[in-house]
């Protein structure tokens, strides 16, 4: 599947976007009947809601994504990772977190990105 809105919000850098984007193709998607599931972007949608501090939002994306799916995409459980240290407000292990896996290129610059605004979260 190729969802162009959202290549052009990752190539131009507008992360505040993503979950949007994400959340209104899901939907999309899903009115069509299509099984979008293995072909979904979950990581990506993940990260999205994560950058613009919306725990809640992905903690139930996190909850509907099927255990195939969470099983065979490590990069989503390590999306996940990130979500469940800034649910505890363990912001050390957010780092750890980020650090400990190793991105794909496409999700790399969004949590680069995640990662210094939440440096400077942490310092305000």
């Amino acid at each position: 599947m190729e969802f162009p809105a959202l290549t052009q919000a990752l190539a131009s850098k507008s992360y505040e976007k993503i979950a949007d984007i994400c959340d209104e193709l899901m939907l999309q998607v899903a009115a069509e009947g299509s099984n979008f599931q293995d072909e979904w972007c979950y990581a990506i949608h993940l990260l999205g809601h994560i950058y613009v501090n919306d725990i809640n939002s992905a903690r139930f994306l996190w909850k509907s994504i099927p255990a195939g799916i969470k099983e065979s995409q490590p990069e989503v459980v390590g999306a996940w990772c990130i979500g469940q240290k800034l649910w505890t407000r363990d912001y050390a292990g957010v780092y750890e977190a980020i650090r400990s896996f190793q991105w794909s290129q496409e999700a790399q610059d969004l949590v680069n990105s995640f990662s210094a605004t939440v440096g400077v979260g942490c310092i305000g």
